[in-house]
């Protein structure tokens, strides 16, 4: 019963996805999360939905009594904070938090260090507390049976801003890692099997015993989310336990900082189309070869390495640069140059004849126009969900296996990165 209550409001809300798509002028949040420094959480059992009508049983960390979530809450503080997360559990097993990458971590009030301390089954509670002293992008999971308890779902992504400069607006503290807007990308893998097993364990009121060695995940994930379910709206009242998406948006000449972190067991290789990213920091700290001297390691490319257990901060800018022809459709070199234009490539006609519209084959994110901003002609029966003219960038793994939801194309993990007009709000 639990399960088909999960997929009746996911498919009622199927003909509402693509509005809600369509409309991307919609205020999508950058980093959806709770602020610190205090944090109650609730380890929980629920149903997240999967692609085609699906749904999985599953844990994860809930905000207080709040509904359990996949992933759990990004949990978002200031460096130098005294951060304090008291955990407690709902699930009949014993469970835990471990915090990578942040140190003198003590648990249930004992010595630091010790961070698998556990709260016990059911009813059971204790507290982790540590001072944030670095800046940057990290993973929190569960430390107790951690291949089966993250698999199915006790893990969350904790964000660590500056306290220098504009925290805001800079991933560390330094101005070379400015940005102007920021997303997370956390990325994971499920194998529905082992789930299974749980339910029908836990069903049974006997020991909790899956097999992990015979893990064959199936279905991949951006913020808990299969493509395409990626590009709706946060908090989209038809997912409840899943309310973060993934649908990074900038305006030409804009920086944006990408928070990427592999959660899962595999290695997820993230590809992003329309121009390289620079890679600025990995596991929170900035690629520098000395301290204060900024990311002077910072590397260019075009596919990011995620692996297991690892966390990035990358930086992404896109101008239209060295396409050879002008993107806004200036027809002339006297018109003005729109904000942040490629100026070299500025009043260039495309260098190509374009097809007439009856050889053309329509995607649903192509406005009619080839440039940016700009609306045309559609032949009859076109569908067109792309509201401001924008463009569109494939962002997704590397890996084919991993852009299918069950073997089947599209879905998985995969999202758009949306260059929008100016003058278009990105909060």
């Amino acid at each position: 019963m639990n399960q088909l209550l999960h997929k009746l409001p996911r498919l009622l809300g199927i003909a509402a996805s693509l509005l809600l798509f369509a409309a991307t002028e919609t205020a999508w949040a950058a980093i959806d999360g709770i602020s610190g420094p205090v944090f109650n959480l609730t380890a929980k059992a629920d149903y997240i939905s999967t692609a085609d009508g699906g749904s999985t049983y599953a844990w994860g960390y809930a905000n207080g009594n709040g509904a359990m979530q996949y992933p759990g809450p990004t949990l978002i503080v200031n460096e130098g904070d005294t951060v304090t997360i008291n955990l407690s559990n709902q699930l009949p097993v014993p469970v835990s938090i471990v915090l990578p990458g942040q140190l003198g971590v003590v648990a249930g009030g004992g010595s630091a260090g010790i961070m698998t301390q556990e709260a016990a089954a059911t009813s059971g509670t204790v507290s982790y507390t540590f001072t944030a002293s670095h800046a940057g992008t990290y993973l929190y999971h569960s430390g107790t049976q951690p291949a089966l308890q993250v698999e199915m779902g006790l893990l969350g992504a904790l964000i660590v801003r500056p306290a220098n400069g504009d925290p805001l607006h800079h991933a560390y503290d330094h101005a070379d890692t400015r940005f102007d807007h920021e997303y997370l990308f956390l990325l994971t893998e499920m194998d529905p099997a082992i789930h299974d097993q749980v339910l029908a364990q836990v069903t049974a009121g006997g020991a909790i015993n899956a097999d992990t060695g015979a893990f064959h995940p199936v279905l991949w994930f951006m913020n808990g989310r299969n493509a395409p379910d990626t590009l709706l709206d946060a908090n989209v009242p038809w997912l409840p336990t899943q309310p973060y998406n993934c649908l990074p948006r900038m305006h030409a000449g804009e920086k944006l900082l990408m928070r990427v972190i592999n959660a899962g067991r595999d290695l997820h290789p993230l590809h992003t189309h329309g121009n390289n990213f620079t890679m600025l920091a990995r596991d929170g700290r900035m690629l520098e070869s000395a301290p204060g001297v900024g990311p002077d390691l910072a590397a260019s490319d075009f596919t990011l390495r995620a692996v297991p257990g690892q966390t990035y901060d990358a930086i992404f800018e896109w101008t239209g640069k060295n396409l050879g022809w002008d993107i806004y459709g200036h027809t002339s070199a006297a018109d003005p140059l729109a904000p942040n234009e490629f100026a070299p490539d500025h009043g260039k006609p495309i260098p190509v004849v374009l097809p007439n519209l009856q050889d053309l084959s329509f995607g649903a994110n192509y406005s009619g126009s080839p440039y940016l901003g700009s609306f045309g002609a559609l032949p009859p029966g076109a569908t067109m969900v792309n509201g401001n003219g924008g463009y569109f960038h494939m962002w997704h793994s590397h890996n084919e296996r991993e852009i299918v939801n069950n073997d089947i194309f599209p879905g998985g993990m995969m999202t758009m990165l949306i260059i929008e007009p100016a003058g278009v709000p990105i909060p």
